[in-house]
């Protein structure tokens, strides 16, 4: 069986026809989730784009890889998806993004180099890459945002467009009535069309590579084809840009009395650009509609990617996921972007087809248990017929759910998020050892820890589910706080570094020193078996005292 992991860059789990969306119809998802199972309560590690990857590829929490925000490099020797599976036969493509930050130290300090197979694969998050695009093609005055190559820019510039960086100005820009450049990083021109030919915005650009990645692969594969889009700029090309009007803009949702003492962490969130941007309803009349151009420019790509394996028989041996790195607040609790615990943010769209007859019985169903991210890494796994190296990746398989079982489960999901490099860790005035949030959330009480001396956010989401009212603020429900804490230290107790050696491993070593004549601590020997002290009794070869 091969596998098709695709990633959405901020897609929300709520902006899909399957999962309820009122006006945005997305069939190819849904096509997928009529044939699988549409997991209902996913939740990433982290409501950032980096640190939710790194977790999402090497199927451990945030604290465990390290790699805790953008631009963090995952350290040398991390073990990555592409380690487990190519253990098992199986090769590991990435066609698109990864946020991958290279170690470089660690790199200088082993003297690996990029040019070889394991200084490549270290460099690019495990994977061999067909083709690797991050998406932020940005310039500013000290250059670029992303000094690699761009190969979307390089295709662009092959297909005539003769700006020095299209991706900016074509792709992600639209063309105001003086015929002026229309940035999209501007709000205002959300609801132009991107100066550029469908064909050649980025999201069937990349449908174009894995494509053409299909067509070649031989063997067993796991191909990770991860989107750019609908993450901003805000923009989308006709025929897209006005598919949806303002009408199909849902009320934020949102409540004044968020505002009325809020915790200090999620007031500076309320009050950075970011959220003063999309508080104003005129932003998000333009914002939305853009953004739902975008997820279904997604889904049609998507449709191009199912036909194409429906039409060579590969849907019959290759497993399909529809996930992405976080959601996107729009406005909703006064935010915009990610970074928080609510709903909109840090819950994900999961939907898995798995093409074996185990999974017959469960295809068009929905599955409520409590699924994090790096559950993925264990079902691929166990999927390329490998045992669960529980030592190492920190997730469960999801193939149980697939199969129709009731595994024994988890209690809760964790999600953690380090915001020492934003400004809002300057407005609060915390050193960076202080700047950590943790989640937990048990299926109706979510908790959000912050270090620094702050109190707990609580919300009850059986009573509350649009999550507004923060029950941590008094004194009703300490023995909820009590109890998640206590939760939060067990999971904190959890052994995540001990990768080198698995609990079998551990067994088996379990006196085999004995037998290999490491004997301390006896009196006369009689404590062990007689075979183990032969070779320390007998007459002895020569006398020297």
């Amino acid at each position: 069986m091969n596998i098709l992991f695709i990633m959405y860059d901020q897609l929300r789990f709520d902006y899909l026809s399957c999962a309820g969306h009122p006006h945005l119809d997305t069939p190819n998802f849904d096509r997928v989730a009529k044939q699988g199972v549409r997991f209902t309560n996913a939740y990433v590690q982290s409501p950032v784009c980096g640190a939710s990857r790194m977790s999402f590829y090497t199927g451990r929490y945030v604290s465990s890889h390290g790699a805790a925000w953008n631009g963090f490099p995952l350290r040398v020797g991390e073990h990555t998806l592409g380690d487990h599976l190519r253990k098992h036969g199986m090769a590991c493509w990435l066609i698109g993004k990864t946020h991958m930050r290279v170690d470089e130290e660690g790199f200088e300090r082993l003297g690996l180099s990029r040019e070889g197979v394991i200084g490549a694969r270290q460099a690019e998050c495990g994977f061999d890459t067909w083709v690797r695009d991050d998406g932020l093609w940005a310039e500013g005055p000290d250059g670029f945002y992303d000094t690699n190559r761009s190969p979307y820019n390089e295709y662009l510039k092959s297909k005539g467009y003769k700006d020095p960086n299209p991706w900016a100005n074509n792709a992600n820009a639209g063309i105001d009535e003086e015929g002026h450049i229309a940035s999209g990083w501007f709000f205002n021109n959300a609801d132009k069309p991107a100066n550029i030919h469908e064909e050649d915005s980025e999201t069937p650009w990349l449908t174009q590579q894995a494509l053409a990645f299909l067509k070649q692969a031989k063997g067993n594969w796991c191909a990770h084809v991860s989107y750019i889009k609908p993450h901003w700029p805000y923009i989308v090309p006709a025929p897209y840009h006005d598919m949806y009007g303002k009408e199909h803009v849902a009320p934020a949702v949102r409540h004044d009395i968020e505002r009325e003492t809020p915790h200090p962490v999620y007031d500076a969130y309320m009050s950075n650009k970011i959220a003063a941007a999309f508080q104003q309803d005129e932003v998000r009349d333009k914002v939305i509609p853009a953004y739902m151009g975008l997820v279904k420019q997604c889904d049609d790509q998507l449709g191009v990617l199912l036909d194409h394996l429906e039409q060579t028989g590969a849907m019959n041996d290759t497993m399909i996921v529809l996930t992405s790195d976080h959601g996107d607040y729009l406005g909703d609790h006064w935010l915009g972007e990610k970074d928080l615990f609510h709903e909109p943010s840090v819950k994900v769209p999961m939907i898995i087809y798995d093409p074996r007859a185990q999974a017959d019985a469960t295809r068009g169903t929905t599955c409520n248990a409590l699924v994090e991210s790096i559950d993925v890494a264990a079902t691929f796994v166990e999927a390329a017929g490998g045992d669960h190296p529980d030592h190492i990746l920190e997730g469960r398989s999801l193939q149980p759910w697939l199969f129709g079982d009731t595994p024994p489960w988890r209690d809760y999901v964790i999600s953690e998020y380090d915001y020492s490099a934003s400004p809002q860790a300057n407005r609060l005035g915390l050193a960076p050892k202080d700047c950590r949030l943790f989640m937990i959330f048990d299926g109706r009480y979510k908790m959000m820890h912050a270090e620094g001396g702050f109190r707990p956010m609580l919300f009850d989401l059986q009573s509350d589910p649009d999550e507004f009212h923060d029950l941590g603020k008094g004194e009703t429900h300490k023995e909820v706080i009590s109890r998640l804490y206590d939760q939060l230290a067990d999971w904190g107790r959890r052994c995540a570094q001990r990768v080198t050696r698995s609990d079998n491993d551990i067994m088996d070593m379990r006196g085999n020193s004995l037998r290999k004549g490491i004997l301390p601590f006896l009196v006369d020997g009689e404590e062990v078996p007689e075979e183990l002290t032969q070779k320390y009794r007998g007459k002895a070869k020569q006398n020297f005292t």
